[in-house]
């Protein structure tokens, strides 16, 4: 990928360059699904994990959990749910935002001292367009833009996955770029653009 390429990817609609990648094991909960699902989602999240060479782990010391995954119908039952008022902060403004823009998914990081995520909180509203998509393809999908605190612009236009041989993968400059963003000569964070040139020479160190 050029740097001009990588640097849209991680530049927001404000105009920012923001990069972050967890700084520690990823500790998954999956809510709203049955167990054919639920090792469907953790297979993605174990694939993911394994091509960045970052670790995943049972309990988080601090959060326990710390990527927490919400399967559901309808935006109103987080507002039933015990504590999340505490984890997203003005859930019940946020909730109605994303009914009237009937929004089908919203993600929600949190960032420790250094910049890195620290935890993050995905949520699914099960409409028929997501109803429809096979749940490998989902779960993949979620991961991939989990893994890192991507542009709120980037995939608009591109999908960060492809289709090879009938199965949905992730494109190969993506999975190039997730493999050298996880390089532990980089920082976990960072906010000047610059970032994108390290990125790209890691990418071609890493081929």
């Amino acid at each position: 990928m050029k740097p001009e390429e990588i640097e849209a990817l991680f530049t927001r609609s404000d105009d920012s360059f923001v990069f972050a990648r967890w700084g520690r094991p990823i500790c998954p909960v999956v809510f709203g699904v049955d167990d054919a699902t639920l090792e469907v989602v953790k297979g993605a999240i174990e694939a993911v994990c394994q091509l960045a060479g970052h670790d995943m782990g049972e309990m988080d010391a601090e959060l326990g959990s710390n990527l927490m995954m919400f399967f559901f119908r309808d935006w109103k039952e987080l507002l039933d749910v015990p504590g999340m008022d505490r984890l997203v902060p003005d859930l019940a403004p946020l909730v109605e935002r994303l009914e009237a823009a009937e929004a089908n998914q919203y993600r929600f990081f949190r960032f420790d001292k250094t910049g890195a995520i620290k935890a993050c909180f995905v949520f699914l509203r099960m409409d028929e367009h997501l109803g429809d998509v096979p749940a490998q393809t989902l779960a993949l999908s979620q991961i991939v833009q989990s893994i890192l605190l991507w542009s709120d612009n980037a995939f608009q236009d591109r999908s960060p996955l492809m289709v090879a041989n009938e199965t949905t993968i992730l494109r190969p400059d993506i999975a190039g770029l997730i493999r050298a963003a996880y390089d532990p000569v980089l920082p976990h964070a960072a906010q000047d653009a610059s970032h994108a040139l390290r990125l790209s020479a890691r990418i071609e160190v890493t081929q």
